[in-house]
C-alpha cells in the first residue's frame, strides 16, 4: 500500500516539471488497469467518464490518464469526446467479422512460420501443457479456465514465431475481441472440437509440416468466427 501510495505521488507530481520517466511508468499503470477494466466488462460497451472521474478512479493526476486513453484509442477500445472524456466503443458481429478475417490470416501465417522454423521440446511442451490445461477445463466444466488456457496457446504461438508485427497486430484486434468472446462463452456449444484443434496444430508443428499448421489453424479460427457471429445474431447481440 505504502508503495502504491508513494508511486501515486510521483505520477501526480510529474505534471509539475517532474522527469518524464515516472510519468511514462504511470501511464502504463493507468492503461493496464483502464484496459482490464474494459477486457472484463467492469466497463462495458457504452461506458462514458470523464477524463477527471477517471484520474479520480485511479487516484493519478489527469495527465497521465489522458495519455492512456489516447494509447486505448489508437487501440480502438474507446473513444475520447472532446470535453466528454471517453466512451467505451462496442463491438458489432460485422467488427467480429473483419477481426476473425485478420486473425485467420495472421495467425495461420504464424502457425506455418512456427512449423517452418521448429521448436525446441521445451517449447513444443509449453503448447501442448496449454491444451491440456484446456482438456482438464472441459471436464470439468470450467470455461473460464479452458478460455484463459486457450489464450495462453495463442500467446504461445505468436511469441515462437519470430515476427513482431504479427505478434502486435494479432495481440491488438484480441484485445478488441476479448469482451465479446468472453460474453459469449457460455452461450456457445462446449468448445471440444477447438480443443482438438489445438493439438492438430501442436501435432503439424511438432513435424514441422507447415502447410499442415496453417491450414488446420485457419480452418480453426474460420470456424471459431463463424460460430461467434451466429451466437451474436441468435441472441440478438448486435453490440455488445
Amino acid at each position: 500500500m505504502a508503495r502504491r501510495q508513494q508511486a501515486n505521488a510521483k505520477a501526480k507530481g510529474s505534471d509539475n516539471g517532474a522527469s518524464g520517466a515516472p510519468r511514462a511508468s504511470y501511464v502504463d499503470i493507468a492503461y493496464q488497469e483502464l484496459k482490464e477494466q474494459i477486457l472484463q466488462n467492469k466497463m462495458p460497451a457504452g461506458y462514458q467518464a470523464t477524463e477527471q472521474e477517471l484520474a479520480e478512479q485511479l487516484d493519478m493526476s489527469r495527465t497521465p490518464t489522458r495519455e492512456a486513453l489516447i494509447r486505448l484509442a489508437n487501440e480502438g477500445l474507446v473513444e475520447i469526446r472532446p470535453r466528454h472524456g471517453m466512451r467505451v466503443l462496442p463491438i458489432s458481429a460485422e467488427d467480429m467479422r473483419e477481426i476473425y478475417d485478420i486473425l485467420t490470416s495472421l495467425e495461420s501465417t504464424a502457425a506455418g512460420l512456427v512449423a517452418d522454423k521448429g521448436l525446441s521440446d521445451g517449447e513444443i511442451a509449453k503448447l501442448k501443457g496449454a491444451v491440456a490445461d484446456m482438456d482438464d477445463s472441459l471436464k470439468k466444466d470450467d470455461l473460464v479456465a479452458w478460455a484463459e488456457a486457450d489464450e495462453r496457446f495463442h500467446g504461445l504461438l505468436l511469441d515462437y514465431c519470430g515476427n513482431s508485427r504479427i505478434q502486435a497486430l494479432v495481440n491488438n484486434f484480441m484485445d478488441q475481441s476479448h469482451r465479446c468472446r468472453m460474453l459469449t462463452l457460455k452461450l456457445r456449444p462446449k468448445p471440444a472440437r477447438s480443443t482438438a484443434d489445438h493439438a492438430a496444430v501442436v501435432d503439424a508443428i511438432s513435424r514441422r509440416d507447415a502447410d499442415e499448421a496453417r491450414r488446420i489453424h485457419r480452418q480453426h479460427r474460420e470456424n471459431s468466427g463463424a460460430l461467434l457471429i451466429e451466437l451474436l445474431k441468435d441472441f440478438g447481440l448486435t453490440q455488445v
